[in-house]
């Protein structure tokens, strides 16, 4: 099954995540692709690890693109996400997981570092080595929107971002 989640709510890798972990109580095995997620420590790569061998995270991205003090330059990014979409092909063949996730891959697209036509390449094969793939990330294009067999989209009705408030960890990240 391909599932994908949008929007610019929170809750996209929460929800994939929570995905994997259901997953995880099948016994399957689940990757999780994260794209744009640079270096920094999160909440879910520390728990990962207590799911390991059967989930892990591997970060392909450098982190935020153009905003909050990047400097490195688009290429970087562009090369990083190629990277990750060709690691993703990969383990895809492999046949090594039940289940992949690519983690803010629509972000990706939107911020020109990988094309839509890419993705859905990559999507083909990956429903042909996989059972389940899931996709996250605001603004997913129409065509991959229309590729889902399940699609959610997250809205935001209120956050505390709005009133000044900086992610906390745990909640956030």
């Amino acid at each position: 099954m391909f599932l994908l989640f949008t929007g610019n709510g929170k809750g996209k890798t929460t929800s994939a995540i929570g995905q994997a972990v259901r997953m995880l109580g099948e016994g399957k095995r689940v990757l999780m692709i994260q794209f744009i997620k640079g270096p920094w420590k999160s909440g879910e790569d520390e728990s990962s690890k207590l799911l390991h061998p059967n989930f892990r995270i591997i970060k392909s991205g450098k982190g935020f693109v153009g905003i909050l003090g990047d400097k490195l330059p688009r290429e970087v990014h562009r090369a990083a996400a190629r990277k990750g979409l060709a690691l993703a092909i990969k383990e895809a063949k492999s046949r090594r997981w039940d289940a992949l996730i690519l983690d803010e891959v629509h972000n990706a697209i939107k911020l020109r570092l990988l094309t839509t036509k890419d993705v859905l390449s990559f999507v083909d094969i990956a429903l042909k080595k996989l059972e389940h793939l899931i996709l996250t990330g605001r603004d997913a294009p129409r065509a991959l929107i229309s590729r889902a067999d399940l699609v959610t989209e997250m809205r935001e009705i209120k956050h505390p971002y709005a009133k000044g408030k900086k992610a906390e960890k745990g909640i956030e990240y």
